[in-house]
């Protein structure tokens, strides 16, 4: 076998041997356990005119589970400002680094 057809196999083995470790690292993603959950407060305007809803959005939580970033990924912006103020605030387990977390609030006037 050619020399270079051999190192080309080894490289492209080498990948496709770690394509598991990746795929465990992405179910990682959303798995950390929350330890303070912060209430979002119901905004008045949505209350009057019984607003209610999903909010879906992401949060990058750091290594020590405070939230770095939120973007919103589907809502109403209303609501979801009321959401992402609350999350900002929100608090995760400890790991040993920073991790996506989804999140769904749910707004209900009732």
């Amino acid at each position: 076998m050619n020399r270079h057809l051999t190192a080309t196999l080894l490289a492209l083995f080498a990948v496709i041997s770690c394509l598991p470790s990746i795929a465990q690292e992405d179910q990682y993603e959303g798995s950390r356990k929350i330890v303070n959950k912060v209430t979002p407060q119901y905004p008045d305007m949505a209350r009057s005119i019984q607003l209610r809803g999903t909010v879906k959005a992401e949060a990058l939580v750091e290594p020590n589970g405070v939230v770095k970033t939120v973007e919103l990924k589907g809502g109403n912006p209303v609501l979801g400002r009321a959401a992402q103020n609350a999350i900002y605030k929100w608090k995760w387990a400890p790991a040993a680094h920073a991790t996506r977390e989804p999140i769904e609030v749910k707004f209900d006037p009732q």
